[in-house]
């Protein structure tokens, strides 16, 4: 396995009753095949995971093992506060034979410290024998994961990458510097793939990708080949869809422009919800201008 290039967060879609739409979730993931991402992720934040039960995000996570069959490395999310119950969902993750790595964040609420996210991850780390990808996201979590702590904890054998969301490109070169050359480190914000990859970051955990996941792929794989000029220009024509994305909490927007291009139901589970009116509109016009909406679809 080599988590290298395009990985989708991909949503979890639902019917308007609020339970899980299998067909939708199948399609979107042949989709997300077939378009060329490098590797899935579900039951991450993007997924509404919080919101699912401990069976439904099974299910998610076996539905992307069934629909994937070995096609590309799954990377599926197994996040507590708990670091009892951390354990446990990553043990379950485990005995799967589908499941590549592990996800799994900070403990959110808690605001442990240092230390503290030092031994949780370890204690992680220490009962499964799969890979770990941790996931740094201090605009949810309200725990920042410090460089100094990451190098640490890239120490720990089967800890082998970060999803790094911290939202600050200082803090992400410190990290490149102190971790070790094979420790993969991730993009987990579309708009900055770029200078993460030209840093020595190896790819992205996209959130954009749901909707334009060639598109993404290839922008990640030719920026991974050098080819900054294809890079940049790909970037620069879909960067106003990867903002509009976060104008408001994800994944209320990703979840609209995927219903508008008719591959969901707009469907969401409390807390999350549709849109304001204001945001449909910016949502419409961006997407239709990067291409994605039909004159039909944006009508209606």
């Amino acid at each position: 396995m080599q988590l290298r290039g395009c990985g989708t967060a991909l949503v979890t879609p639902f019917h308007q009753d609020g339970s899980l739409d299998e067909q939708a979730f199948r399609n979107l993931v042949s989709w997300q095949i077939e378009s060329g991402v490098d590797f899935l992720v579900p039951c991450g934040t993007t997924g509404e995971t919080p919101t699912l039960t401990h069976d439904e995000w099974l299910q998610v996570i076996d539905l992307t093992i069934e629909v994937a069959q070995g096609r590309v490395p799954i990377v599926a999310g197994a996040t507590s506060n708990s670091t009892r119950e951390a354990v446990s969902k990553a043990q379950e993750l485990a005995t799967r034979l589908g499941v590549d790595a592990i996800l799994t964040a900070s403990p959110y609420y808690n605001k442990p410290t240092q230390e503290g996210q030092y031994q949780h991850f370890k204690a992680i780390a220490n009962a499964v024998d799969k890979p770990l990808v941790l996931y740094n996201v201090p605009g949810r979590t309200a725990a920042n994961i410090e460089p100094a702590t990451l190098a640490r904890l890239s120490k720990i054998e089967n800890i082998i990458a970060v999803k790094e969301a911290s939202g600050s490109m200082a803090q992400i070169a410190e990290v490149l510097n102190l971790v070790p050359d094979d420790f993969i480190v991730l993009s987990g914000d579309d708009a900055i793939t770029l200078p993460v990859i030209s840093l020595g970051g190896q790819g992205i955990i996209s959130v954009a990708s749901n909707v334009i996941p060639a598109e993404l792929s290839q922008m990640t794989q030719v920026a991974l080949d050098g080819d900054w000029t294809r890079a940049r220009r790909i970037h620069r024509k879909y960067l106003p869809l990867m903002q509009a994305l976060f104008l408001e909490s994800n994944p209320m927007p990703v979840k609209c422009v995927l219903a508008m291009m008719g591959r969901i139901e707009e469907s969401y589970r409390l807390p999350m919800l549709a849109v304001k009116a204001e945001t449909r509109s910016k949502l419409e016009h961006v997407a239709t201008a990067a291409g994605l909406l039909t004159e039909r679809m944006a009508a209606r």
